[in-house]
């Protein structure tokens, strides 16, 4: 019978998981409707919007999200992102924009006059739903979001119209005018610093270069809607008036600048005013909802200087707004739909629904960065790792390093008609390979380009920013020279340079009449790049590229360096986090509770006794001893290809210790962390814990907390949840659990109650943390348990490591934080490519440090000395 009772609770158990884990079964289905909306300033005329409304599933009142879609594309395109929102609890409306799919009326470009207006007609629509929660009479609970043309309509609306109470913008432009006519170049002033023409206000679109290619495909799409407008049908195309073939759907004024721009490739003032006039950035100041600005960093259309000026000027008005470059864009990319969706949920979470109002820690970082983190060594995927940090610093960083550059004065031509042209980027190739576009080799014509470059790197640089530089171009007085500029990853002889995201700087320097030259300061394109130690950099200027239209009249420019100096920003600010959760990592709390019913079924337990080493496995003739919590032994794993992750890896970690395990990047830290959970079997050695060889399994792991590679939270519960359904599924009763002090540690107050969706990184990094710690188990493994967490936060961190291994248990640490290890552990590991470097107390290894503390590094640590000269004896 006990052992009929204890199945019955292990199913009911799992029923339980299952149905928390398993998707919700509510159906959101959509309701098609044309709404009727005033045509623009022509009050006497109407514009009939195609729609689709999906209620919310629960049933009730909800907030509302209004979901825009890009130029060329419909409602149809934004369908299976409206129904995840609407699964997560609100009224969303989708629409096909004037112009778009079955919509009928003139595209204006997100005009104040026609498309704002029409938004703020569906705002009016929603207030009569019986769905949507209101604020007020005629004032609905409603968030904007959508991506590039979606996204400046959310950010027009929004400072329109101030019912609207949150927006997420993606991909999306500032400034229309400066987006197809950049110029990055300001002249510098008598003194050498550089000009404010264009800082001082708007960019000077007015003397900018024309984004031939991209503003092709704008203007493309839209002409070419009709034969697209219901759905790509044959039978359904519309025959064409010549006005039509001439112009699609645009509005004629639109038309007539695009023809006349096109062909002289020179704006004119009525095309910058007419861009302009659809530009965030001349009514970004009277956005009052809080913004989310996403951000692509593959992105030539509309790079990250345009998420910058939105947030400085929305900031300015005291507005809350943070901003997020993630792994996308016009160009291609990963695209990070999940994550981007989490982001935008967790922001409509706070301000929509409110949840998470008044905690200290934002749902949404100010400021977060996707980096690559290299490939996860159990599946071979790239890992995408979200640095964070508090606040947005803007393109100039918070701190800057000036990396001199070399290279004489050179001679460089532009070519009769601007052919054969340079290759950047291929605008609109990313999105034609279904977004796996990958920039970053660059093609530079011969006798069109001059270079300068630094020296080899002595230490990594992470630039994440703006670089700027200042050169001078000599030739005829009285005539323009219009040059990209590039900053290119050089590695070695024979890898090709890398142009980071593929992005180039369009300037246009005019050379006065009566001189001979000119001098500006040159602002390249924000990107967030590493440079590796031994790379170089090299900026180099070209008179053509194939995206923009160039001058036809050949020509001749000699470029120089006014200053050697190329100004590097960084932000030392932001905190690496760990990578993306596999799916295995969220199937565990349901593995984890197979696994104790079958234990429960069987009859076995994992108690936390004491263990001694198995009287046959240790040496013949010895008594058994205390049990040693780690021993590793010849420990050795390869990737798929052969090569080797762990090599022959063996050490020791006794009780009281608390051990770091250090190694840059590929060094084998997470691999043998992995090995030490039996997450994954080693080729040969072994892994001992207390004695007890590890297998997937094994019932002395209950002796082990461990945070490796995320924790695996189920998003929709709460913090409190989470870990007490962690703790239910290792079967063990729920007294022994210490929740109290491993939630203390966590330091989250009211916010374990709020659903983990909504948690900062820094507060999933924490509520990690605490569930390691779930039953003060005696052998603790946390990989980089500081991510996330501010100054306070990690010397609190500090000392609990310090104070869990002096009760007499062991903490092992794996962390790039040198500084950190050096104060927070007793004994150190060093690995590099997959073996042992060195081992021993952290004191040892700083008294046989080989050179000054310290050198040539006003920043480094001893043990970062240490560390440095370690593993360059081995590469």
């Amino acid at each position: 019978m006990k052992r009929v009772a204890a199945s019955a609770a292990a199913l009911a158990l799992i029923a339980v998981t299952t149905w928390l884990v398993w998707p919700s079964g509510a159906e959101v289905r959509g309701q098609d409707q044309t709404i009727t909306v005033v045509d623009g300033p022509a009050d006497d005329q109407r514009v009939q919007l195609d729609t689709t409304f999906f209620p919310p599933p629960g049933g009730g009142k909800a907030p509302a999200v209004l979901l825009g879609h890009g130029f060329g594309g419909s409602k149809r395109s934004v369908r299976d992102e409206a129904v995840r929102i609407a699964k997560e609890g609100y009224a969303v409306l989708t629409w096909s924009a004037r112009g778009f799919g079955r919509s009928t009326g003139e595209i204006a470009l997100n005009s104040p006059d026609y498309e704002v207006k029409d938004v703020k007609q569906l705002i009016d629509w929603l207030a009569e739903r019986p769905e949507v929660l209101l604020d007020a009479p005629s004032d609905p609970r409603v968030g904007i979001a959508g991506g590039s043309y979606g996204g400046a309509i959310a950010l027009m609306t929004a400072a329109h119209d101030q019912r609207v109470d949150a927006i997420v913008p993606r991909i999306t432009w500032s400034d229309l005018a400066d987006a197809l006519f950049p110029n990055t170049a300001a002249p510098l002033s008598a003194t050498g610093d550089a000009g404010t023409s264009a800082a001082d206000g708007l960019p000077e679109a007015e003397n900018g270069v024309f984004k031939r290619m991209w503003a092709g495909i704008f203007f493309g799409q839209g002409v070419s809607l009709d034969s697209l407008a219901l759905g790509g049908r044959p039978e359904a195309t519309r025959p064409l008036t010549p006005e039509q073939a001439r112009c699609g759907r645009f509005r004629p004024e639109i038309c007539n600048v695009y023809e006349q721009v096109a062909k002289t490739g020179r704006p004119t003032q009525e095309a910058v005013d007419l861009l302009r006039k659809s530009s965030p950035i001349t009514v970004a100041g009277r956005i009052k909802a809080p913004a989310l600005l996403i951000q692509g960093q593959r992105d030539s259309l509309f790079p990250l200087s345009h998420a910058d000026a939105n947030a400085r000027a929305i900031a300015a008005g005291g507005t809350p707004v943070s901003l997020a470059w993630f792994d996308g864009g016009h160009d291609g990319g990963d695209g990070e739909v999940d994550w981007v969706f989490e982001q935008s949920s967790a922001w409509f979470a706070r301000y929509l629904k409110g949840e998470g109002a008044g905690q200290a820690a934002p749902p949404v970082s100010g400021f977060t960065v996707t980096r690559d983190g290299g490939r996860d060594p159990g599946t071979r995927q790239r890992v995408r790792l979200h640095p964070e940090t508090g606040s947005y610093p803007g393109l100039g960083g918070t701190a800057t390093s000036a990396v001199e550059l070399s290279g004489p004065a050179q001679n460089i031509a532009n070519p009769p008609g601007g052919a054969p042209a340079s290759i950047s980027s291929v605008p609109g190739v990313g999105g034609l390979l279904g977004g796996q576009n990958t920039p970053g080799v660059a093609i530079d014509m011969p006798g069109q380009s001059a270079a300068f470059e630094s020296r080899p790197l002595t230490e990594p640089l992470q630039l994440t920013g703006s670089s700027t530089a200042t050169i001078r171009v000599s030739g005829q007085g009285g005539t323009e020279a219009t040059l990209f500029a590039k900053l290119y990853d050089v590695a070695d002889s024979v890898q090709p340079p890398s142009l980071p995201a593929g992005l180039v700087a369009p300037i246009r320097v005019a050379i006065p009449e009566g001189a001979t030259s000119a001098e500006v300061a040159v602002t390249l394109p924000a990107v967030d790049h590493n440079f590796a130690v031994g790379h170089r950099l090299r900026l180099v200027l070209t008179t053509t590229d194939m995206g923009f239209a160039t001058p036809a009249e050949p020509a001749t420019y000699q470029v120089s360096l006014v200053s050697p100096k190329l100004t590097v920003p960084t932000v030392g600010t932001l905190a690496a986090a760990p990578g993306g959760v596999a799916w295995w990592v969220w199937a565990m709390p349901l593995a984890a509770v197979v696994a104790a019913a079958a234990l429960l079924v069987t009859g076995r337990t994992r108690g936390r006794r004491p263990t001694a080493v198995p009287a046959g496995d240790g040496p013949a003739g010895e008594a058994p001893g205390p049990a040693v919590p780690l021993e590793i032994s010849g420990l050795t794993k390869a990737y798929r290809n052969g090569e080797l992750a762990v090599d022959d890896l063996s050490f020791r970690v006794e009780q009281g210790q608390v051990l770091g395990l250090l190694g840059p990047n590929g060094a084998g830290k997470t691999t043998t962390m992995r090995m030490m959970l039996g997450l994954i079997q080693p080729d040969g050695g072994e892994v001992r814990i207390f004695g007890e060889r590890v297998t997937p399994g094994a019932p002395v792991l209950s002796r082990l907390g461990s945070f490796v590679e995320g924790p695996g939270f189920l998003p929709h519960l709460s913090g409190r949840d989470n870990i007490e359904l962690y703790w239910a599924a290792t079967g063990r009763p729920a007294a022994d659990a210490r929740f109290d002090e491993a939630l203390e540690i966590a330091d989250l107050g009211k916010a374990l109650e709020r659903a983990v969706r909504t948690y900062s990184q820094g507060m999933r990094q924490r509520l990690a943390i605490a569930q390691a710690m779930l039953g003060l188990p005696d052998l603790l493994v946390l990989d980089e348990p500081t991510n996330g967490l501010d100054p306070p936060q990690i010397r609190e961190m500090r000392e609990v490591l310090k104070r869990y291994a002096r009760d007499g248990r062991t903490v092992i640490v794996s962390s790039h934080l040198l500084a950190e290890v050096e104060q927070t552990c007793s004994h150190v590991v060093v690995m590099h490519r997959g073996r042992l470097v060195s081992t021993g107390p952290v004191s040892q290894l700083l008294s046989a440090a080989p050179r000054p503390a310290s050198a040539g590094n006003g920043h480094a640590t001893r043990l970062e000395d240490v560390f440095l000269d370690l593993i360059g004896d081995t590469s």
